[in-house]
């Protein structure tokens, strides 16, 4: 039987191994499963699950036959000089994140449209000022990166009435989305949009694509929303839009260091909402459950969703 000598090494460095284990255990009762530490580096694996990994976890593991990364970016694994040729890397489709992910961006672009931070400051102040009702064509928004994650925020967006705008590498159609394609597009994109939301993956042409020159096209007093990476902000670019007015708001879930030191100038802007990095968290027994299909299908010599290539980086 396949699963039989089916072995597994799990590798997450910041993670907790053992409930990650007991899953992909109950998955494949039968295979060997453990978690890769250095004293183990001499083990060698069938599958690798895991998230962030070290360079020496390849070093060590010389006949992998897949690579699942327990998330939907895989820039963590392909920054790796080590990484080996050859081998497929598997991401997650979705495993519960884009519903996450949807009730994230949905929050924040209701605070910025609805005015929620002014209520919640004037109920401080005991104040009662409602808000007339707002009209959404006024706050246009654009999804940047139309996954499986990125084409599930958008069509919530819509279902809310708001007029969305969709900006990807290739072209994607997404029932109620206005969808552009290319950096020959971008441009076109941004000018239609107030509120941007990215969710692109990190690669070498979408780092820092959050700059003075993409604020500069969006339309005025707009609202950024970044659940994508870090890198893909230029940080002072967003104090001098925020301080020029050019963009309002900001709600930031991921940042070029994490955790975000104290002192860091995002921490004290009254323009900025930080949260840790929980846009959307990896749903366990959701994210073991499809790798366990995966890996059933590559036993089997059967194709599967989720393949990064390696050239565009996602």
């Amino acid at each position: 039987m396949v699963a039989g000598a089916m072995k597994i090494v799990f590798h997450s460095p910041a993670t907790n191994a053992a409930p990650w284990i007991a899953e992909i255990v109950n998955a494949f009762p039968a295979a060997q499963v453990w978690a890769w530490t250095p004293e183990s580096a001499d083990r060698q694996a069938d599958y690798a699950v895991l998230w962030a990994p070290t360079s020496a976890f390849f070093d060590s593991q010389q006949h992998l036959k897949a690579i699942f990364n327990i998330g939907a970016g895989a820039d963590g694994v392909l920054k790796l000089a080590n990484l080996p040729p050859g081998v497929p890397i598997i991401r997650l489709n979705d495993a519960g994140m884009a519903v996450q992910m949807a009730e994230y961006v949905c929050h924040a672009l209701f605070r910025f449209a609805r005015g929620f931070k002014a209520l919640e400051g004037n109920a401080a102040q005991s104040l009662w000022l409602p808000h007339p009702p707002i009209e959404r064509k006024r706050f246009p928004v654009g999804v940047m990166g139309l996954g499986d994650i990125g084409s599930a925020v958008a069509r919530a967006i819509v279902a809310f009435g708001y007029p969305v705008y969709g900006f990807s590498r290739s072209l994607h159609h997404v029932d109620g989305v206005t969808t552009y394609a290319g950096q020959e597009n971008l441009a076109a994109f941004l000018s239609e949009v107030r509120v941007l939301v990215c969710l692109l993956p990190l690669t070498a042409e979408t780092e820092s694509i959050l700059n003075a020159d993409t604020f500069s096209k969006l339309k005025p007093q707009a609202c950024l929303i970044n659940v994508g990476r870090g890198k893909h902000l230029v940080e002072a670019d967003l104090l001098s839009a925020l301080a020029s007015g050019q963009i309002a708001s900001a709600t930031l879930d991921v940042f070029r260091e994490e955790p975000l030191p104290a002192g860091h100038p995002f921490w004290t802007d009254s323009n900025i909402t930080v949260t840790p990095h929980i846009a959307a968290i990896t749903v366990r027994r959701e994210s073991v459950a499809q790798i366990a299909t995966k890996i059933r299908a590559l036993a089997l010599g059967e194709t599967v969703a989720g393949v990064v290539a390696r050239d565009r980086g996602y």
